[in-house]
C-alpha cells in the first residue's frame, strides 16, 4: 500500500568533491537549528566522517519534539548498497519527527559508481526522494563560467530539479553579486567567504571525525552565522517546503521486539565507523546494543557478542597494545564460542598486529592470520558484491550482500590455507577475490564495510547466533551449579537427620 509522506526537503550536491558540501551542511544545519527547527541530516553514499559534522551541528529528534544536543545521529542514504526501497525506508524513518531534512550529496552531482549511468550518484538518490537540489560551487576565480557549469548541471537530466546555487570561497559580496549578475536561468541563493581559519581539519581519509577536539562548537556557530548572513535562508526554506509530499510503501514504523542477546560494539577514538542503519537493525530485531572501549576498558561488559567497527586504529595502534587486558578478554570470549563480527579496523584490530607506517609492529588479539601493514598510498577504494561461501554467524552459505572499501592498510602473512568464508567482487573491475577471515565458525571479519539493507537477514542471522550463544552458556553456567546445589541439599538432609 502507498503512502504520502510529507517533509520538507533539499539536497546540498557539488560539481565535484572539495566544493564545501560540508560546510554548506553544517552551517544550514546549525542556522536551522538555532531558529528552532527539527533538522534531520543524510549524507549520500558511504562516507563514515562527514555524518559526524552533520551530527555535531544538530540535536537528535525525540519523539516529544525538543532538541537535544547529546547523541545525535546522521544516516547514510547509499543507492547501490541499499537500494530503492530501503533507502526511503531510512530516510522516512530518520525524519519522520523531523521539521525538515537536509541530504548531503556524494562527489559530483552526477558522478556514481559508473560513468555511464546514475547509479550510486546523489542525483539518483535525489530522484528517488523527489527532492529539489541546491548546487554548490567552488566559485573562486570564476564569474560568468559559474553559469554555463549551472546551465550544464541543471539541464543535463531534466527529470532533476536544481533549484538553486550555493557559491563557495567567494572573494566578497561585490563578486557575489557578480555571480547572481552571471546565472540567469537557476537562483543563485548566496554563498560563503573564503574563510581558511575555519576550515575542517583532514587527514588521509579526508575529515577527521568531527569531535570536541578536532571540531570546536565555536567553529560551527561561526559557519551558521556566516550561513545566515550571506544566504538566503528564507528562500532555501521555501524551496525545501516546496518539495511535494514523497510517495512511498516504505515508511517504517518501530517494532516492539523482545531482548533476545546483548551485542558489545567498540566505539572509542579508535572504532565509531559504523553505518547508523546497522546499528538499527540489530535493536529492531531485538539485541541491546553495549558500546565498549577497547583502548580503555579492562573487561569486556556482560555480552553475548562483539561487532567491531572501522576506525582508527592505526593511530591509536600503541595504546591498544598496551590493553592487554582487553586482548585478552576478547580472546578468551571467543575461544569460549562467542560470535565476532568485525569490520576494516576491527579486522586489524583482530589480526596478529599492526605494523605502523615507521615500521613498528604493534601486537593485537591474535584472532586473524597476518599482520596489517599499513601504507601511504591507499590499497582499496570502492564497492563490492559478496557472496558468502561458508556457514557462519552470519547464516548459511550463500548469503549475498554488498559493501564498501576504503583503506589504506593491507592484510600479510596469509597463505592459501587461510580460512576465507568471502568471495567478494569488485564493482568496477569485476575482479574477484578471496576474503572474510574466519576464525572456527563463529568469528568473521573483513576490510568489506558491509550494508545491511542490501540482506536483511545478515543482520537477523548474526543477532540469532548472539541468541544462542547467550542460551548455550546459559545452560552450561546452570548445569555447572547443579552438582553444588546436589551437595548442600545433600548436607541439609544429614543435618536434618542428625538432629533428629
Amino acid at each position: 500500500m502507498t503512502a504520502s509522506f510529507n517533509i520538507p526537503r533539499i539536497v546540498i550536491a557539488g560539481t565535484s568533491s572539495g566544493v564545501g558540501k560540508t560546510t554548506f551542511m553544517v552551517g544550514l544545519s546549525r542556522a536551522l537549528t538555532k531558529r528552532g527547527l527539527r533538522v534531520a541530516t543524510f549524507k549520500v553514499g558511504p562516507d563514515y566522517l562527514d555524518p559526524t559534522y552533520h551530527a555535531r551541528a544538530i540535536g537528535p529528534i525525540s519523539q516529544d519534539g525538543p532538541i537535544i544536543k547529546d547523541g545525535a545521529v546522521s544516516q547514510n542514504l547509499d543507492s547501490w548498497m541499499m537500494g530503492r526501497e530501503a533507502l526511503l525506508g531510512t530516510f522516512t524513518s530518520a525524519s519522520r519527527n523531523a521539521d525538515i531534512a537536509l541530504i548531503e550529496g556524494v562527489m559530483g552531482l552526477f558522478d556514481g559508481v559508473s560513468a555511464s549511468s546514475e547509479e550510486g550518484s546523489t542525483a539518483e538518490v535525489a530522484k528517488w526522494l523527489d527532492a529539489p537540489v541546491l548546487l554548490a560551487v567552488d566559485t573562486s576565480g570564476m564569474a560568468r563560467t559559474l553559469a554555463a557549469l549551472v546551465h550544464g548541471c541543471a539541464t543535463f537530466d531534466p527529470s532533476l530539479n536544481v533549484a538553486g546555487v550555493l557559491c563557495n570561497r567567494v572573494g566578497s559580496r561585490s563578486h557575489l553579486d557578480l555571480l547572481r549578475e552571471a546565472v540567469s536561468t537557476v537562483p543563485v541563493l548566496g554563498g560563503l567567504p573564503k574563510e581558511p581559519t575555519l576550515r575542517f581539519p583532514e587527514r588521509h581519509l579526508g575529515l577527521l571525525t568531527a569531535s570536541e577536539e578536532s571540531l570546536g562548537e565555536s567553529q560551527m556557530d561561526a559557519w551558521a552565522e556566516r550561513v545566515e548572513a550571506w544566504c538566503d535562508v528564507n528562500q532555501i526554506l521555501a524551496i525545501a517546503r516546496d518539495a511535494s509530499p514523497l510517495a512511498t510503501t516504505a515508511i517504517l514504523q518501530a517494532t516492539n521486539v523482545a531482548p533476545s542477546c546483548r551485542i558489545g560494539y567498540a566505539l572509542d577514538e579508535a572504532f565509531h565507523f559504523y553505518y547508523e542503519d546497522n546499528l538499527r537493525r540489530l535493536e529492531t530485531l531485538g539485541a541491546t546494543l553495549v558500546p565498549f572501549s577497547p583502548m580503555v576498558d579492562q573487561k569486556l561488559p556482560e555480552v553475548d557478542g562483539l561487532y567491531l567497527g572501522g576506525g582508527y586504529p592505526e593511530v591509536h595502534a600503541a595504546a591498544l597494545a598496551a590493553n592487554t587486558s582487553m586482548r585478552s578478554a576478547i580472546l578468551r570470549f571467543a575461544d569460549a564460542g562467542g560470535p565476532v563480527y568485525a569490520e576494516c579496523g576491527g579486522l586489524m584490530y583482530l589480526a596478529q598486529g599492526i605494523r605502523t607506517l615507521d615500521g613498528t609492529l604493534y601486537p593485537m588479539v591474535g584472532l586473524i592470520a597476518g599482520e596489517a601493514v599499513m601504507h601511504d598510498r591507499l590499497q582499496r577504494l570502492g564497492y563490492v558484491e559478496v557472496e558468502t561461501i561458508a556457514d557462519s554467524i552470519l547464516g548459511s552459505a550463500g548469503q549475498m550482500f554488498r559493501g564498501h572499501q576504503f583503506r589504506y592498510s593491507e592484510l600479510l602473512g596469509l597463505t592459501d590455507a587461510t580460512p576465507c568464508i568471502y568471495r567478494a567482487t569488485r564493482r568496477r573491475t569485476g575482479a574477484v577475490e578471496r576474503e572474510g577471515y574466519a576464525s572456527g565458525r563463529n568469528v568473521v571479519a573483513s576490510y568489506i564495510h558491509a550494508h545491511w539493507a542490501s540482506n536483511p537477514a545478515m543482520a537477523a542471522n548474526f543477532v540469532a547466533s548472539c541468541a544462542v550463544y547467550r542460551k548455550d552458556r546459559h545452560e552450561l553456567e546452570t548445569a555447572a551449579d547443579e552438582p553444588s546445589i546436589v551437595a548442600e541439599e545433600e548436607q541439609r538432609t544429614i543435618r536434618i537427620r542428625s538432629n533428629a
